[in-house]
């Protein structure tokens, strides 16, 4: 872990936590920040670019903390999620809030932070739909889709591996939990970072000149 990080202690989801991440590139959109098509700027990545710039311009979160029924059953399951991941692999999950470094405007929202002997991991919690569920269990890999967040909390940790868990207490016993580690890979992680690097380079430049404009 990297040593300087802050945590901040509001529980995720209540309007402390949100008011936390304003301003900061996190996890949750580093498939936006990645986003890319053949010619000109994605509008994912855009929109995320100017979202974060109104956050810093207004010193609020753009973010309502909406939750929609499949996102309100995913985080009634998460508990139950960590504690069949403790009980399958005897690694002990802590839970904390947001974590960001002093020095660049980013951070993340871990579901757990694993200590396994000397090596320090963090958990990514998913409880789908059942149908997602059967894909991951079948497919035996990390979803391509949360490849993007595991890499962003890996370079912003500092972690040495991360953990992605999928839970669906739907399903028949030895069916309800999915688990594949991903190793830290140097070469991935440096070009994450070049790309987020070169994205909160934009964000400051546009909030910059904002900024000037409402002088």
């Amino acid at each position: 872990m990297r040593d300087n990080l802050i945590v901040c202690a509001h529980p995720q989801g209540t309007p402390e936590w949100l008011a936390d991440r304003a301003g900061r590139a996190t996890g949750s959109r580093a498939k936006d920040i990645l986003a890319k098509i053949k010619t000109g700027e994605a509008a994912a990545r855009k929109n995320y670019r100017t979202q974060l710039v109104i956050e810093r311009l207004t010193g609020q979160p753009a973010e309502s903390g909406f939750i929609n029924d499949a996102m309100r059953w995913g985080t009634a399951q998460e508990p139950f999620a960590r504690m069949a991941y403790e009980s399958k692999t005897g690694n002990l999950v802590s839970e904390m809030g947001f974590i960001y470094p002093p020095d660049m405007m980013t951070g993340c929202s871990l579901d757990g932070l694993i200590e396994e002997g000397d090596r320090i991991g963090i958990l990514e919690v998913k409880c789908p739909l059942s149908a997602t569920h059967i894909e991951y269990l079948t497919s035996g890999g990390l979803p391509s889709e949360y490849k993007p967040q595991i890499l962003h909390n890996v370079y912003v940790t500092g972690a040495e591996f991360a953990d992605f868990v999928s839970f669906d207490p739907r399903m028949p016993e030895k069916l309800q939990l999915f688990t594949f580690r991903w190793n830290r890979n140097e070469d991935d992680i440096k070009e994450y970072e070049a790309e987020l690097v070169k994205f909160l380079g934009e964000v400051a430049a546009l909030h910059v000149e904002l900024s000037e404009l409402a002088a």
